[in-house]
């Protein structure tokens, strides 16, 4: 009886590849084969943050990292200009992922036999190829349900007359999938917000064709957990199984530092700092793996931070200094952190962020209150989870520029870090469900295990 062997397929982007990762090493701990797909200047990234890691990162045995051309230039400059990489994911590369499919079937006395194909769910094309070659599919998304589930709605948000044809909003509007869902305002949809017209063409032709992809996956897993999202899985219906948080159930904290899949490699001094503050004082500050801030908000969140009189841990994964006064040595500055190591001290007391899915969820599981900063994308759909829905956080109330001002920043952190205030009361009763789901016998872990057993199924 062979190994079986899976395809894993993430869209390249920082935030889709490590919850992606983190579910290949899982079923590399079961004993299955993975290929890991990434573009070459994603793939190279993750070889040198790998190469320079102080903490000795690794490869697992059982995962075999491989590259594919995208069709843009290595220059950092082309894939910051907005709707170039949305373009390359819907023209350049579903040729790449059908030579490499090609080349390892073909390549061996009796050719490489592929058991599965997962893909992340934004990349419907890698399904329909998998089907091509006759591989049994399954798609991953690495954000919420609720967000799948918009993108499921695209054609009654059309016919509703919300939506043009393009994905244009035709009104401004509030609106809610079902009771229970976040609500979510027709300006901000996942597709619209990028502020930029190929960018929204492309991401909306993108989630269209997923939507017929999807119909023939054998499985469609979910990086969420049930009782956080169930309004929305209802909707889905029963062929959505959440799977999450992916690396909670199946990570140690010390095998998940090595965090490989990581664009750049992490400063792990900021651990020795964070041992010498007492419980619950520092701000975690991160937005991800790209700034978005402009210099005037930049500023008055520093000096608000500053005015807390509290101690500041800050990701800047650009590079870019934050504006602070001299002096100010409380705020501690790390290009890249472990962050759900860092999300783990008990010296946290708030977590500022951007509301990226997986900081949502690793904030969720380690009972951390939330200050929400959404940009783009899925992640007002993510603040509202937080602020509304969970109510383990805040958001800003903004002023007539649509702007949050230092006084602001003070006043809702002062809040959201109350011992005994009801964001931090409720985000402990969250971690509590988080980690029932994903511990044994619980809805993700079961989900997760049926999953396993039907790859090793394939190959008996």
């Amino acid at each position: 009886m062979g190994r079986p062997h899976v395809m894993v397929i993430p869209y390249p982007a920082q935030g889709h590849i490590l919850p992606l990762m983190s579910f290949s090493r899982y079923l590399a701990k079961q004993g299955i084969q993975i290929t890991f797909v990434n573009i070459e200047f994603n793939h190279n990234r993750i070889i040198n943050s790998i190469s320079k890691s102080s903490h000795g990162d690794y490869v697992p045995n059982r995962i075999k990292l491989v590259s594919i051309h995208d069709g843009l230039e290595d220059s950092p400059e082309e894939r910051n200009i907005p709707g170039k990489l949305s373009e390359s994911v819907l023209r350049f590369m579903p040729t790449k992922v059908e030579e490499l499919i090609k080349n390892m079937i073909s390549e061996t006395s009796g050719g490489t036999i592929i058991s599965c194909v997962v893909a992340d769910q934004s990349l419907g094309w890698a399904i329909e190829i998998a089907a091509k070659f006759g591989i049994r599919r399954a798609a991953f998304c690495p954000a919420a349900a609720a967000s799948m589930v918009l993108g499921f709605s695209i054609q009654k948000l059309v016919d509703d007359g919300l939506i043009d044809c393009d994905g244009t909003p035709r009104v401004n509007k509030t609106i809610q999938l079902s009771p229970g869902m976040p609500d979510m305002e027709t300006d901000k949809f996942v597709w619209v917000c990028l502020k930029n017209k190929d960018s929204q063409r492309n991401i909306f032709q993108l989630m269209l064709q997923n939507n017929k992809s999807i119909e023939s996956t054998d499985w469609l897993l979910c990086n969420s957990v049930y009782e956080l999202e169930t309004a929305a899985f209802g909707i889905g219906g029963p062929n959505i199984l959440p799977i999450g948080p992916i690396v909670l159930a199946h990570h140690s904290l010390e095998e998940e530092s090595t965090s490989l899949g990581s664009f750049l490699p992490q400063d792990r001094d900021c651990l020795d700092w964070l041992d010498r503050h007492i419980p619950g004082s520092v701000i975690y500050v991160a937005f991800g793996s790209f700034g978005f801030m402009g210099k005037a908000q930049l500023e008055e969140l520093t000096i608000g931070l500053e005015l807390t009189k509290r101690p500041v841990l800050w990701v800047t994964s650009t590079g870019e200094q934050p504006p602070i006064k001299v002096g100010s040595d409380r705020i501690r500055v790390v290009r890249w952190a472990p962050q759900r190591e860092v999300l783990s001290y008990l010296a946290i007391g708030c977590f500022v962020s951007h509301c990226g899915w997986n900081s949502t969820l690793e904030g969720a599981e380690n009972g951390i209150p939330f200050l929400c900063i959404p940009y783009f994308a899925d992640q007002f759909i993510n603040k509202a989870y937080i602020c509304d829905v969970w109510k383990i956080g805040l958001g800003f109330d903004l002023d007539e520029r649509g702007e949050f001002t230092r006084l602001e920043v003070k006043k809702k952190i002062d809040e959201v870090m109350r011992v005994d205030g009801e964001c931090k009361k409720r985000a402990i009763k969250v971690k509590e469900i988080v980690i029932k789901s994903a511990s044994k016998d619980g809805t993700s872990y079961e989900n997760l295990d049926k999953f396993v057993n039907w790859i090793k199924s394939l190959v008996n």
